[in-house]
């Protein structure tokens, strides 16, 4: 497994998601507020990461299952990285950081980043039934 494949990959899905967060931020959340918007987000966000995965998943030349996981593995710690350090940079306060990740005040990150962790391993098997 190539680690700057995986972490390739990975900028790209990150891009993406910031560039839908802003759209999001700009056209929707007006109309549906903050945390439906945010909702909403993280289903569309599934989508991105899922197509990034099947386009790319032969390119990072995993091999195995195990190799694909820790792709996943990879982009979510990434990913948690860059959300807490975008949001503290931001001006975000910790209690609205963890908003996302808690599900008892409607935050789906977790679902996401379970999502992100197993896109490889499921795009792998997508693209292996093709």
């Amino acid at each position: 497994m190539a680690i700057a494949k995986a972490i390739a990959v990975w900028f790209l899905i990150i891009l993406a998601e910031s560039v839908l967060g802003t759209a999001r931020t700009i056209f929707l959340e007006p109309y549906i507020g903050s945390l439906r918007a945010r909702q909403i987000g993280v289903f569309v966000g599934c989508g991105v990461i899922f197509a990034f995965a099947w386009l790319l998943v032969g390119w990072q030349v995993a091999r195995s299952k195990v190799q694909l996981l820790l792709i996943g593995s990879l982009w979510a710690v990434l990913t948690i990285g860059f959300e807490i350090g975008l949001g503290r940079l931001l001006g975000l306060s910790w209690d609205r950081i963890t908003e996302d990740y808690d599900p008892a005040r409607g935050g789906l990150m977790l679902f996401g980043l379970m999502f992100m962790m197993f896109a490889p391993l499921l795009a792998g098997a997508a693209r292996r039934t093709r």
